[in-house]
């Protein structure tokens, strides 16, 4: 386990708006591709006047592609990423609430190659766009958060061609964990709650073994007393999922140094 004693001053986040906005801060706008005939409407997020910037991948948690999710998104890219917020479930599919989210979250981590094809066109996707965006396609990492954590780590498993893979408070099970951990090409940091309900020690352990055994470059950072969902603002469910903000500035700061590492 590792205690990170860093801080970082994080500036206010603007709020996210329609296709495409303009700002003095950053450029936000909605983008779509398909995947067997099915439409799916992911957004870029990156700062006004950028140039040749690393990229980020990143999955969002449950509920989508959200306001919230987009404000997570501003969060990284101040720190001079494009950042791309993929949509995983399609563009009809947009929860209201916990029990769609579970739903649709479900049915993909029943479908492990399913969930792996939609990341995977997400993630192309992104790299096709390269024209129209100040990306440097050469450097480009993943980062995911609660289900979206869990679904990069399943990228990572499936052999995509990225430089690191970071999971906020992720799932790290899979029925592939065992045996496709060493398909891992990227770098791989865990930021996990030490008290997450929802991903208990012995999933730790397990994840931990898998990726040893592989003989991977991986670190999981353990935040004492973070439960799930800590680096989301409006989780607010004690001892469950709820917000620190001291553990979310530490993860972000850890992924940071991650990437400026491995981009």
């Amino acid at each position: 386990m590792i205690k990170n004693t860093l801080t970082l001053n994080i500036v206010s986040l603007l709020a996210a708006a329609a296709t495409p906005v303009h700002s003095a801060e950053f450029e936000v706008k909605k983008v779509e591709f398909k995947l067997d005939d099915v439409a799916y409407e992911s957004a870029v997020v990156h700062p006004a006047g950028g140039e040749n910037l690393p990229g980020i991948f990143m999955v969002p948690n449950w509920m989508g592609v959200t306001d919230g999710a987009i404000k997570k998104a501003q969060r990284v890219a101040e720190m001079g990423y494009v950042v791309y917020v993929a949509d995983v479930y399609s563009k009809d599919v947009r929860p209201a609430g916990p029990d769609e989210a579970g739903a649709a979250a479900t049915a993909l981590r029943e479908d492990r190659p399913e969930m792996r094809k939609r990341t995977t066109a997400a993630l192309e996707h992104f790299r096709s766009m390269a024209d129209d965006l100040p990306l440097k396609t050469d450097s480009i990492g993943a980062i995911g958060f609660c289900f979206g954590g869990g679904a990069i780590l399943e990228m990572a498993r499936a052999g995509a061609d990225l430089k690191g893979f970071v999971s906020f408070h992720g799932d790290l099970l899979s029925p592939t964990l065992a045996g496709d951990s060493g398909k891992i090409q990227g770098s791989v940091l865990v930021l996990h709650g030490a008290a997450d309900p929802y991903v208990p020690a012995e999933d730790v352990n397990a994840f931990e073994a898998a990726m040893t055994k592989a003989e991977k470059d991986w670190q999981l950072v353990s935040f004492g007393g973070a439960v799930h969902s800590f680096t989301d603002p409006t989780a607010n469910n004690p001892g469950q999922a709820q917000y620190d903000e001291t553990s979310a500035k530490r993860a972000f700061n850890y992924m940071h140094s991650f990437f400026q590492e491995q981009l």
